[in-house]
């Protein structure tokens, strides 16, 4: 079938939006007509380079829609189910499937790099380029085949445009927050950084019952946003996060600090590590470019204070048992989704969605078909 899709051909460039052949599903496959894909941060990495990606591409990582063909085999999804696409495949069978840690699937070792699991490629451009997808989705476009191991079936009546996020955002940065720092009742959380992730990181700090959950950002809309989410206080930067945070504690300082930046930095680790008290957690969200191999921190504090860094990826979250529950969590009042969508583009805007993002007007912004 034709459709339309937002690729990158090359680092640097524009989304270009054009007219794709689609092949049906394969084996483990699923074609799924999309109604709505979050503008996230990630694929501006595949633009700038950060992250390892054979280009050309089509972007998007985060969406949902309905299934609208089945390949051979595929006995769990049928035709009009909806759906939610997670960036990341779970098999169940893998040994980190099997140690209950979904979100190190092997299937998921070559995820950002274009073809599909079994080394094809579903999308082609009208003189036979073979096009990549992000994450295995590809959900810039009006069509995506996917495989089922990157789907999660979702009650009927949800509404699809909300689940969308649920795809990569809020998973990651509310389980950043729940799974990842393990934060409880009564401890201080600082989430650095309030996009995408950010946000939904302070809602994972507040589900959780922390204390005291302070947002650091530039950004004056974005510290705004926080408190509506869900923040205590807020902070322009991490100097001044500290001086907050210090004076709340009594000088103990936070339990864990969030870091959910644009872009990760070696530099960035020191600093966060000040924020944090005695066995206190720095999770490190962010992505960063992959040659960035320098950190510069204290190690004396990490041994005299048994201070802890973590990486987490999808929030260290379990796609099929956690998209439902955070569907579940919004409908019971507890998690909010509207309120991040800050603007909804049409595809042919998706360049301009990412100005937005880059300008930091944006939480979140939405493509909807």
């Amino acid at each position: 079938m034709r459709t339309t899709a937002a690729v990158l051909w090359e680092p640097g460039g524009k989304w270009e939006i054009e007219e794709l052949d689609l092949d049906p599903p394969n084996a483990g496959e699923v074609m799924v007509e999309l109604t709505a894909s979050g503008l996230c941060h990630s694929d501006e990495h595949l633009v700038t380079g950060d992250l390892p990606a054979v280009l050309p591409m089509v972007g998007g990582h985060e969406g949902a829609g309905r299934v609208i063909e089945v390949g051979p085999g595929v006995v769990d999804l049928a035709v009009g189910d909806p759906v939610v696409m997670t960036f990341l495949p779970s098999c169940g069978r893998c040994p980190y499937c099997s140690k209950g840690l979904p979100n190190l699937c092997n299937d998921g070792a070559g995820a950002t790099l274009g073809p599909q699991l079994d080394g094809s490629y579903r999308f082609r451009s009208s003189d036979g380029t073979e096009i990549g997808q992000m994450c295995l989705l590809g959900t810039f476009a009006r069509h995506t085949v996917v495989p089922v191991k990157s789907v999660v079936k979702i009650d009927e009546g949800f509404p699809l445009d909300l689940a969308a996020l649920v795809g990569c955002g809020v998973t990651t940065g509310f389980g950043s927050a729940v799974r990842t720092a393990e934060l409880r009742a009564g401890d201080t959380a600082v989430i650095v950084g309030v996009g995408g992730i950010g946000a939904n990181a302070v809602q994972g700090a507040r589900i959780a019952g922390c204390r005291y959950v302070v947002a650091v950002d530039p950004v004056e809309y974005k510290r705004d946003r926080a408190l509506e989410l869900g923040a205590t206080h807020v902070a322009a930067s991490i100097d001044e996060a500290w001086e907050t945070v210090s004076e709340l504690t009594r000088g103990q300082l936070a339990d864990a600090a969030i870091l959910c930046t644009g872009v990760a930095a070696g530099a960035d680790l020191q600093p966060a590590l000040q924020l944090v008290g005695k066995r206190g957690r720095v999770v490190v969200t962010a992505l960063a470019n992959a040659d960035e191999e320098t950190a510069t921190l204290s190690l004396l504090d990490l041994t005299l204070y048994e201070k802890q860094i973590r990486g987490a990826l999808f929030g260290s979250s379990a796609a099929q048992h956690d998209v439902p529950r955070l569907l579940e969590m919004h409908n019971l009042g507890q998690l909010k989704l509207r309120e991040l969508i800050t603007r909804e583009y049409s595809l042919d805007q998706v360049n301009e969605g990412y100005e937005d993002m880059r300008a930091g007007r944006n939480i979140r912004g939405l493509i909807r078909y």
